[in-house]
């Protein structure tokens, strides 16, 4: 289900209109920005050095494993922990020591910590009564609220009443009925289940985009920052190894790290034979002495010859078909691997193979069920198959 995208929805953008067909303004003045910020406890960094900047209007999210940062950095900007050195802006203006209660952002937690006694209008309108506003204005924007996030007509219901699902929009209500400059997000979908997160990562992304407002988005969950994010912000031990859109992330990787965090990656350690700065292009030879061309990802890196780097090659962008099987396109350049099938996985809309090779070890191919069967390629664990892939499939990663 999505949100509501009729004329007469209303905005929670009063003074900040952003349309809801309109791309993000990456020219309007950014409503976060993180310079130099570094946090400790104690004897632990858990941020460090960190320079951000989160444009209006976006749906930036920060994705790592547990302990990168990522919640810490969500906090600071709540006002819930404060930086131990550097400075945060909130719509270009210095927030150091101005508490949460007082900023205008607000929170949606994994638990959304709604009050059990309250009907869901009362929980939506608590905010606002807690700034003293009228009851009449009260009812209008909570009216506004649940009309956004498609629960009109669920005011006089408990909480403890309604689904995971239901409970969670409610939470969005609470927050965006204070018409915040912000929405920080602490893994709100953590607590659903694997069919209504899904549901909730759409629905939360047409949200976004009808009120307009920035949303700053924590998540361990790669498949979810894909499918919502416009910026995604990937994070280890509290530093930011890269920023960018989804397909920049997954297409480009700038090192290991990313590449095996977002998605699924083989790689293939090697040393570099030639580099062409002009064109990015490198050629490679692995340990056991295959040579291999590909794109250089670090636009920042200047190799050098001898020195080691990776290759990394996703599952999808490797074919593979039983020995002796005639090949479309035999003509052009392809990389071929001799093996054998270890393991075939049935996915559903794809089969996953772990092909055992003697020179690169094993290999992970995602093969497409075009015919609805995983025996659609016409061998099994055991059989000996070749693996092959194009040039532009190899990604040189530096680090």
């Amino acid at each position: 289900m999505t949100a509501p995208t009729s004329p007469e929805t209303p905005s929670l953008v009063a003074d900040r209109p952003v349309a809801a067909s309109a791309s993000p303004s990456r020219s309007a003045s950014p409503d976060v920005e993180i310079l130099g910020v570094t946090k400790r406890f104690g004897d632990v960094t858990a941020v460090d050095h960190m320079d951000l900047s989160i444009a209006r209007g976006e749906f930036y999210s920060l994705l790592g494993p547990s302990g990168c940062g990522k919640t810490t950095t969500l906090r600071m900007i709540a006002g819930f922990e404060q930086p131990t050195e550097g400075e945060i802006l909130l719509d270009g203006t210095p927030i150091a020591g101005v508490p949460a209660f007082k900023r205008n952002v607000n929170t949606v937690f994994q638990h959304y910590a709604l009050f059990p006694h309250m009907d869901v209008a009362r929980n939506v309108g608590y905010g606002l009564r807690q700034k003293k506003v009228g009851k009449d204005e009260e009812k209008r924007r909570v009216g506004e609220a649940l009309a956004l996030v498609r629960l009109s007509g669920y005011e006089g219901r408990r909480t403890w009443e309604m689904s995971g699902g239901q409970q969670q929009r409610v939470a969005l209500a609470r927050a965006l009925v204070n018409h915040p400059t912000v929405l920080l997000l602490d893994e709100p979908l953590g607590a659903l289940d694997l069919k209504l997160r899904k549901e909730m990562q759409l629905e939360l992304k047409a949200l976004q985009r009808e009120v307009g407002i920035t949303f700053v988005y924590v998540t361990h969950d790669q498949e979810e920052a894909l499918t919502m994010s416009d910026v995604i912000v990937v994070m280890k031990d509290g530093r930011i190894q890269q920023q960018g859109g989804p397909e920049e992330l997954y297409e480009r990787p700038l090192n290991r790290f990313v590449a095996d965090f977002i998605g699924t990656s083989n790689f293939i350690p090697a040393a570099l034979l030639e580099f062409e700065p002009a064109t990015r292009r490198a050629t490679v030879r692995s340990e056991d002495g295959l040579v291999m061309r590909g794109q250089v990802t670090d636009p920042t890196s200047a190799p050098a010859v001898g020195d080691a780097v990776t290759v990394a090659i996703r599952p999808e962008r490797l074919e593979v078909r039983p020995v002796g099987a005639p090949e479309e396109d035999a003509g052009l350049a392809w990389t071929r691997l001799p093996g054998r099938i270890s393991q075939g996985t049935y996915l559903g809309d794809n089969t996953e193979y772990r092909i055992a090779t003697e020179r690169v070890g094993e290999l992970i191919v995602r093969r497409q069920n075009t015919r609805g069967t995983q025996n659609s390629l016409g061998a099994g664990p055991g059989d000996a198959v070749v693996t092959r892939w194009r040039e532009d499939a190899n990604l040189i990663l530096t680090s």
